[in-house]
């Protein structure tokens, strides 16, 4: 297979594939069914412009948006509406009623996460001997050290989670 999985690949404890693999056109791409996630729901959804989605809200599923590509605006419940471009994140509360719709020109990509129960700690663990902090190199010539916001190194970000 290719450096870029687009089919859905699957071994043994892991999965890998793509948005593009999962499906065409707008609409759901059901990533949690296509990889076998089993702890949390997640789908991306293909918006095109100017379309809008009902408000809706869940009984137990907190959800997280996150912007891929395109714009998206949510409504909230009370009435507060909010912009978020690529790169752009919202946290909602199960019961918080919601709607989606994308205001730009061009087709908007979105991923939300849902789950219930919480959240299970920093529980991430490297094989004995190994450093997960020495294991990533930055190589871009215009960092200055810093890896974003607190200045967390990328090779702790899977201890991390």
């Amino acid at each position: 297979m290719s450096d870029q999985a687009k089919q859905t690949e699957t071994g043994t404890g892991w999965a890998v594939g793509s948005l593009d693999g999962i499906g065409e056109g707008p609409g759901f791409r059901k990533i949690r069914n296509e990889l076998d996630v089993k702890e949390f729901g997640v789908n991306a959804i293909v918006m095109p412009a100017g379309f809008s989605a009902g408000m809706h809200w869940h009984d137990q599923q907190e959800e997280l948006y996150f912007v891929h590509s395109g714009q998206i605006e949510i409504t909230f419940g009370d009435g507060s509406k909010h912009s978020l471009g690529a790169g752009g994140l919202a946290r909602v509360d199960a019961a918080t009623p919601r709607a989606v719709s994308n205001p730009g020109e061009v087709e908007a990509v979105y991923v939300v996460v849902g789950g219930k129960g919480g959240y299970v700690g920093r529980d991430g663990r490297a094989p004995e001997g190994v450093n997960p902090r020495a294991q990533a190199e930055d190589t871009n010539p215009d960092h200055d050290g810093q890896h974003g916001k607190g200045g967390a190194n990328p090779a702790e970000a899977d201890a991390q989670l």
